[in-house]
Order: C-alpha cells, then structure tokens, then sequence
C-alpha cells in the first residue's frame, strides 16, 4: 500500500533527480536510510498512539485520517491540470537545484548520502505514506 502510494510522490521525484545527477549507489544508500528512519519514526508513533488509545479509538482514527488524505487527493487530482503538475515536478527539480547550489552533493561520498537523505527525510515528514505507516502500525 505504501509502495502504490509513493508513486508520483515527491518522495518519489527527489531521489530520480539525484540519480540523474550523482552516483546511484550514495542516492540509493542516503535514500534508504532516510526511508528506513521515518518509517521507524512512523512505527514507533503507531505503538505510542495504540497505547494511548483504545482499539476501537485507533481504528476510528486510522479510518478518518485515511478518508481525510483519500479525498484530499481525489479534491487535488480534480483540480490539477497538466500544466500545475509540470509545475511540481519543476519545483522538485528546483529544490534539489537550490540544494546543489548551496554545495550539497559535493565532498565526496557521504555528502550525496546526507543530501539524499536530508531531501527525503523532508520530503517525507508528514507526507501521506508516513501517516498511513502509523495507522498501519
């Protein structure tokens, strides 16, 4: 579900730019990792929400937030026309530029790693896959 879901995603277009630009192995790895960390981050949210809450209270709100991201994405998908979706993959390819701009990618190796994971990790905060992870765990 939340492999469909990143499809399209800015999480999605932040590593494909990256690969375009360094060594695939380090925006691979920095990409992992960030991927890796938040969905630990998402796991460990669930666990603390399922014990704060009641069962039924999880499920509830697991169901709303789904609904909630579910129309907002058909609201979104209703409104966009072809010309604002070029538009949000300019500006994914502009943030990584401003990123490169500012130096990152250069230093060798970990530089890649952290840019592709400090792009992803941000990318990622909050974003739907993340929540669905939560109400998932």
């Amino acid at each position: 579900m939340v492999t469909v879901a990143e499809f399209g995603d800015k999480t999605f277009f932040t590593p494909l730019i990256l690969a375009m630009r360094h060594p695939r192995r380090w925006v691979f790895l920095g990409t992992w990792l960030a991927l890796a960390a938040m969905t630990l981050l998402a796991v460990v949210a669930g666990k603390v929400l399922f014990e704060l809450l009641p069962p039924l209270g999880v499920r509830v709100l697991s169901a709303g937030v789904f609904a909630a991201f579910g129309l907002r994405m058909l609201w979104q998908a209703y409104q966009m026309t072809p010309q604002q979706e070029k538009e949000e993959e300019e500006e994914a390819l502009r943030l990584v530029e401003q990123a490169e701009a500012k130096g990152a990618g250069r230093g060798g190796a970990w530089a890649i790693v952290w840019e592709a994971f400090s792009l992803t990790a941000l990318a990622e905060f909050g974003d739907k896959t993340q929540i669905a992870t939560v109400s998932l765990a």
